[in-house]
């Protein structure tokens, strides 16, 4: 028998409860043994509950319970959560958790506790929700040296890009409409639509592809407040979706690129028709080329099924997982992490004078006018070229909107 404790009882750990009650005899099979909630930890009141008797609201009987092999955390951010993971780690219990926060900022020194005491820490549905990314990368992928992984891995902002495209929303309306149905958070959005969830996320794919912790601080992230419908006008006439893009990539100059950011995207690419709260992500490999993982995201009991799935390999692999999941810790740099590629960019400036912008922008392939609005591609060039240009045009009366680096995957 396995038994196990739950600590937090909202979205993702209640769901953990439904799927091991709803799917015992395959979760059983799949473990070699049956999988039993010993403990659920959770603060507030229970006391109704039908299993009122699984409740605690202290981690200490959990530790001290030298039954409990795996304790499953979704409480989420990293206070309790980091003191009670180190605590269980320390205490010899595999830990299983959805915390993208506390992996992205946590995560090499719990994967080297886990190591230590010859456990399992391991957080799939920390990245792509119920869709599997993770395991794919240190497992089936193992053989290829990974080159890139990027994707849209915030379900919220392609509801709302989706909104905006199919409907003609504004970002306010798409917001709305995402808050209404739970998507985001009434109160404060931000960790959503500015970016910060997919940075975390980004930074647990990027630690694991390139070996060595790379910090959230360092990535360069901004998400999708700037952008408009004059922007979805204009994307849809030039054939390209915008959606809010998470990379990694290895770079001959500085090792690697990092980023979080709004993209437009060819129609043709792979992921220029993810809607709705699906992700998506490519994984580029030597051996095989790109691959992409195509899921639902978010959802209850998407996730915890990843969840219980992790679970599930804690039972059956143990420790040996660790021989492939792990990165080295690293302190963070000074700065963000720059991409000194050259990209194609779609920019939007208020003037109808094309001939200035032409001019000031230079390599400009394409131009469009709408409500005396501009929107032009470019050729490709660098960040820093494109920041230059943007100054000159500033300088000429032209005020950039927005500025966008096509992805052509």
């Amino acid at each position: 028998m396995i038994k196990i404790a739950i600590l937090g009882f909202g979205t993702v750990g209640s769901g953990v409860y439904e799927v091991l009650r709803k799917n015992a005899a395959s979760a059983a099979k799949r473990a070699g043994e049956p999988v039993q909630v010993k403990y659920i930890l959770d603060i507030r009141d229970f006391s109704s509950h039908p299993d009122a008797a699984l409740f605690v609201n202290s981690i200490d009987p959990i530790l001290e319970d030298p039954e409990i092999d795996t304790v499953v955390e979704t409480i989420g951010g990293t206070k309790p959560a980091y003191f009670y993971v180190k605590s269980a780690l320390e205490a010899g219990k595999n830990v299983c958790t959805s915390n993208k926060e506390l992996v992205a900022t946590h995560g090499a020194e719990l994967l080297a506790i886990a190591v230590q005491h010859r456990v399992c820490f391991l957080f799939e549905a920390s990245v792509g929700g119920g869709t599997p990314v993770i395991t794919p990368l240190h497992q089936c992928l193992a053989a290829n040296v990974i080159s890139e992984v990027c994707g849209i891995v915030n379900g919220t902002t392609n509801f709302m890009l989706t909104k905006m495209e199919q409907e003609g929303m504004s970002f306010d309306e798409a917001l709305k409409e995402a808050q209404n149905l739970g998507y985001a958070e009434t109160i404060d959005p931000s960790a959503d639509v500015d970016g910060i969830d997919a940075c975390r996320k980004i930074a647990i794919l990027a630690s694991l592809v390139f070996g060595s912790e790379v910090h959230p601080e360092n990535i360069p992230t901004r998400g999708i407040r700037e952008v408009t419908a004059e922007d979805v006008y204009f994307t849809q006439k030039m054939k390209l979706a915008v959606k809010l893009i998470a990379y990694a990539r290895r770079n001959e100059k500085a090792g690697f690129a990092c980023g979080v950011e709004p993209m437009v995207l060819p129609a043709q690419s792979m992921m220029a028709g993810v809607s709705d709260v699906y992700n998506a992500v490519l994984v580029r490999g030597d051996m095989l080329g790109d691959t992409l993982f195509y899921g639902k995201g978010a959802g209850k009991l998407a996730t915890a099924s990843a969840v219980v799935a992790d679970v599930i390999d804690a039972a059956k692999f143990g420790p040996s997982v660790h021989d492939s999941l792990f990165w080295a810790p690293t302190a963070p740099q000074k700065g963000k992490i720059t991409d000194e590629a050259e990209h194609t960019y779609y920019v939007r400036v208020n003037n109808l004078d094309a001939g200035t912008l032409k001019a000031d922008l230079g390599g400009v392939v394409l131009t469009l006018q709408h409500h005396n609005q501009t929107a032009v591609l470019t050729t490709p060039m660098t960040a820093k070229e494109l920041e230059k240009r943007k100054e000159k045009l500033e300088r000429d009366g032209i005020h950039v909107a927005i500025a966008l680096k096509m992805l052509e995957v």
